[in-house]
């Protein structure tokens, strides 16, 4: 019988490694928990250590700032996004990879705990201020994977830019819009595929109308 991937994530995992990852999952988790319930300005990082029983001084050895917790499930967003992309047939056009990349990730990762954390960034300035820099770190991910998978050759660098550009900036439109029309209580993973689809179909359509007016001189 073959191995899971998480069993042979294990496998080639060392020790110290294995234990550095779970007391880092424990304090995500321990804080995300805490946040939910009592809100992120009201949650210290003393009642964080307390709660994942780790000291002070480990929780900083992690994550230099309580915001940093609150952003950490980001970066693993923008890895799942680029194993998506890498793993889409090589025939595939780019923006066929991407749409289906992203649908994918995106709605791999929706559940009650993102769905509440997505509420509590846009209800606490601190966050919602900070919650911007995400898309250009996945505008960057995105053209590394993009032009990985074609070879690496340097002269699609530009076009890949302008197509990561287009779709984070979509991404952000839809991700903005999402917030406002649902809740986490009545939010299921085939809705949000529905309403990803039609973001990136009015997306298309609407560069390809931009593109004949640009050719008409209007």
């Amino acid at each position: 019988m073959e191995m899971t991937e998480k069993k042979q994530a294990e496998a080639v995992e060392g020790r110290r490694d294995r234990k550095r990852r779970q007391t880092r999952e424990r304090i995500e988790q321990a804080a995300m928990s805490l946040f939910l319930e009592r809100g992120f300005d009201a949650t210290t990082i003393e009642e964080i250590t307390e709660a994942a029983d780790v000291s002070k001084r480990s929780f900083f050895d992690y994550f230099p700032s309580k915001e940093e917790v609150v952003f950490a499930w980001q970066d693993s967003f923008a890895d799942r996004l680029m194993a998506a992309i890498a793993a889409r047939p090589a025939a595939e056009s780019s923006i066929k990879a991407v749409e289906e990349a992203l649908i994918v990730t995106v709605t791999g990762s929706l559940d009650e705990r993102v769905l509440a954390l997505g509420q509590l960034i846009h209800s606490t300035p601190t966050l919602k201020a900070r919650d911007q820099l995400k898309y250009a770190k996945l505008e960057q991910k995105l053209t590394e994977a993009l032009i990985a998978r074609k070879g690496g050759d340097p002269d699609v660098r530009t076009h890949m830019r302008l197509l990561s550009a287009v779709v984070i900036g979509a991404l952000r439109v839809g991700g903005e819009l999402w917030q406002q029309r649902v809740s986490a209580a009545s939010t299921e993973s085939v809705a949000m595929e529905a309403f990803a689809r039609k973001i990136l179909g009015e997306l298309w359509k609407m560069l390809a109308e931009f593109g004949e007016e640009a050719k008409s001189g209007f």
